[in-house]
């Protein structure tokens, strides 16, 4: 690996190189795993009123698609680091890819809820263990360019996100209706399968590496090295951050789903312009994700962070108190370049604090994702039921500042313990 290299010479001569991230063949190969799912969530989510009108159900029913997804991620979450422990990383890359073929398959040939569900929960499981898997590989693979591989990779899969609901409305709009626009996600994972089929299965790509024992101390007491045992719990410092995660999806994911809504009701903007413009709030995460990954090479993750919830904040301020559809779209823009490093920051910085452990890390953050899609959007949709749109909407400076808090406390905790983040 070219940048462990760099930093094994440097360190020879007394001196820190500069992290380098190199975009190799195996880098652009995981960077196509994103890609892959990103093409999934920004093609299928538009999709699901359509497949309520398709397949003659209820918006309630249709939104059980989403309940499906989190289910899914939620499983992944429970056996990746198992899995890559077990067939390696690589392994993990093949499975993840067939479950979401198998997945978009079946979703797109279904006619009724009692296919389309199961189709779905089955996607979801496999782009998650995709992920779970091309996360810590980047990390392993780049070092201490890890961050900066992490953030690009999820900049990657938001830029397609850009594409994906395009190409859902001009199927619409074509008469073909939404599956061929969703079916495209099984041809990007059977491609990455034939491309992970090629690639050995060794170095980041093979089984995560073996942590060293405990080791007695000077004292004669048994001293828990930062890479412990694969079963020992983790530090308040990974569960602050873990919580930390949870509020930062939570934030995305709400956003998501209800910018439209109150965009609708404060500035009287169209449904059709409204949900538009939530293209904004994806077009400047994609900026960020591309910006940040190389602010990750020169700056602290904890910095970055703290930076973008500050930008996410401001972005939420103006959205909040926008008046007209064109200051509400330019405050998703701005929400969007703070919510965009958010995601690929913290699980770089759950990897860190894992204690050697980025595998069991990724898992337990894949669950964290999957608690947070379902129960957000939820919560904020209940909140806007009783309250309105608009004071429902302070949940996510809530969560924003939770997130920052936690964040720091954190750094704090691994600083006493000498971690870096």
């Amino acid at each position: 690996m070219p940048d462990a290299e760099a930093d094994t010479g440097a360190a020879r001569l007394g001196r820190t190189a500069p992290a380098r991230l190199v975009r190799d063949r195996v880098t652009l190969t995981l960077y196509g795993y994103s890609v892959t799912w990103g093409w999934f969530l920004y093609s299928f989510t538009p999709a699901v009123p359509l497949i309520a009108d398709d397949l003659g159900i209820t918006r309630a029913q249709a939104a059980l698609h989403g309940v499906l997804m989190a289910t899914g991620t939620v499983l992944a979450g429970a056996i990746s680091s198992r899995l890559a422990h077990r067939v390696g990383r690589r392994g993990a890359l093949l499975i993840g890819p067939s479950a979401i073929a198998l997945g978009v398959v079946l979703l797109v040939t279904g006619d009724s809820l009692a296919q389309t569900l199961p189709a779905t929960a089955i996607t979801a499981l496999g782009g998650s263990l995709s992920i779970s898997a091309l996360q810590p590989a980047l990390d392993a693979h780049h070092g201490r360019a890890g961050a900066a591989a992490v953030t690009e990779a999820n900049g990657a899969g938001a830029l397609v996100g850009l594409v994906g609901p395009l190409v859902l409305g001009l199927s619409v709009t074509l008469g073909l209706g939404w599956r061929p626009a969703v079916a495209l996600t099984a041809v990007f994972a059977l491609v990455m399968l034939g491309v992970m089929s090629r690639l050995p299965g060794v170095g980041a790509l093979g089984l995560p590496a073996p942590r060293p024992q405990a080791r007695p101390s000077t004292d004669g007491s048994v001293a828990r090295l930062r890479a412990g045992s694969r079963h020992e719990g983790f530090s308040p410092a990974f569960w602050l951050l873990w919580g930390a995660l949870v509020c930062v999806i939570g934030v995305e994911n709400a956003t998501t789903f209800w910018a439209s809504d109150l965009l609708r009701e404060q500035t009287g903007a169209s449904a059709g312009l409204a949900s538009g413009a939530v293209s904004g709030l994806i077009a400047g995460m994609a900026a960020a994700r591309f910006a940040t990954g190389r602010l990750a090479l020169r700056f602290s993750t904890v910095s970055l962070l703290l930076a973008s919830f500050a930008v996410a904040g401001a972005g939420w301020l103006v959205f909040w108190t926008a008046t007209s559809p064109a200051v509400g779209v330019v405050g998703l823009v701005v929400a969007g370049l703070g919510y965009g490093a958010h995601y690929p920051l913290m699980i770089a910085s759950t990897m860190a604090a894992s204690e050697g452990r980025p595998d069991m890390a990724q898992s337990r953050s894949t669950i964290a994702a999957g608690g947070a899609i379902a129960a957000a959007p939820l919560l904020l949709g209940a909140l806007a039921d009783q309250l309105g749109p608009r004071t429902a909407f302070v949940v996510v400076p809530v969560m924003l500042a939770a997130a920052a808090l936690a964040v720091v406390l954190a750094r704090r905790s691994t600083r006493r313990a000498g971690i870096a983040l």
